[in-house]
């Protein structure tokens, strides 16, 4: 069912806790019900829009004048199953959590190391989510969207979303000409754990071993030991992006930090080094300037102490960033979406 709200506020739909309004927002289950309205009323999409999925990965440096898009659809729906794998249609408006957790009641693997990652599922393309060493468009067969320009459904291949470390073609090419109404996903049958990354390995060895149970009890241990809650203190997770770089820059710095932490990136050219950690060493961490700061367990993570703006929260991380190209020569990019 559509429902259509003018000027909602925005204060408890955006993790941050920002206390803004949209002129509009359009709430929309499926594809279908979406493009008949579009196609009724075309100012809909005359002026500003952007679509709203859990708010969990953005920060409204303003109030939004236009209209918003949220996707509330919440079914998901076997399309393929044998011995070896599963594959699911799953609705945009399914929080991302539950779907692992649906995934790992059913002994299916893939999506376990994404545990407790915020957000939904008509989300989790866009940023390409990823965590302990595993993103979701491994498992990502196509993403369905309803293209904004001929209001026709168009079905991307995950071999065409160019998804990369926090990226996909929805964050460029596709930038506000489709709405994604629903992912469909293959996930294995088959055990396959990944704990190399972080403390994942030690954690799920003190839970008894690699069960897909544990690891996902092991993944939420860790994070929400690490993160704040945003129902307490607002935030958006990460704000910032681990940059990628040459590796003669990240042997350079190593030669000066040797505890300095280097993953493997997409690009064997390059390595990822650690955000938090280049914000940590910078002195940044459990900052704060009264109403915006920095988290004192985990750097990456900006939180509003209290009726914090917008622009108060971007004032923070434009210092932050200014200070690590300073220190280091790397420039450190946000996650976080601005709206």
């Amino acid at each position: 069912m559509i429902k259509v709200y003018e000027n909602r506020k925005l204060r408890d739909m955006n993790s941050f806790g920002i206390d803004v309004q949209a002129d509009r927002l359009i709430e929309f289950d499926s594809h279908d019900e979406l493009r008949d309205l579009l196609a009724s009323d075309s100012s809909l999409l005359a002026g500003r829009w952007a679509v709203l999925g859990g708010g969990n990965n953005i920060l409204f440096s303003d109030d939004f004048h236009g209209t918003l898009f949220h996707p509330v659809g919440k079914k998901i729906t076997i399309t393929h199953e044998d011995d070896d794998s599963i594959e699911i249609h799953a609705e945009a408006g399914i929080e991302w959590d539950n779907l692992v957790d649906w995934c790992v009641g059913r002994e299916v693997w893939g999506a376990e190391n994404l545990s407790l990652i915020p957000g939904s599922v008509g989300a989790a393309p866009v940023q390409n989510i990823g965590a302990y060493g595993t993103e979701v468009g491994q498992s990502i067969r196509s993403v369905e969207t309803l293209c904004t320009d001929s209001l026709t459904k168009m079905t991307i291949a995950a071999a065409h979303c160019s998804f990369g470390y926090r990226e996909s073609i929805f964050k460029h090419a596709l930038r506000g000409k489709t709405i994604i109404t629903a992912v469909n996903f293959s996930f294995s049958k088959h055990p396959a754990p990944k704990l190399e990354y972080g403390d994942l390995e030690a954690e799920t060895k003190r839970l008894g071993g690699p069960s897909l149970q544990n690891i996902r009890q092991a993944v939420i241990h860790i994070r929400t030991g690490k993160l704040p809650d945003p129902k307490v203190t607002g935030n958006a997770g990460s704000f910032f992006k681990n940059p990628v770089v040459g590796r003669d820059v990240a042997s350079s710095l190593k030669n000066r930090y040797p505890d300095m932490p280097v993953y493997p990136a997409h690009d064997p050219e390059k390595v990822k080094l650690a955000a938090g950690w280049l914000i940590d060493r910078a002195g940044w961490k459990g900052f704060s300037n009264g109403k915006a700061g920095v988290h004192q367990q985990q750097a990456l993570v900006l939180v509003n102490l209290g009726n914090a703006t917008g622009a108060d929260i971007l004032a923070l991380a434009h210092d932050i960033q200014l200070d690590v190209v300073e220190k280091f020569g790397v420039r450190i990019d946000t996650e976080v979406n601005i709206f």
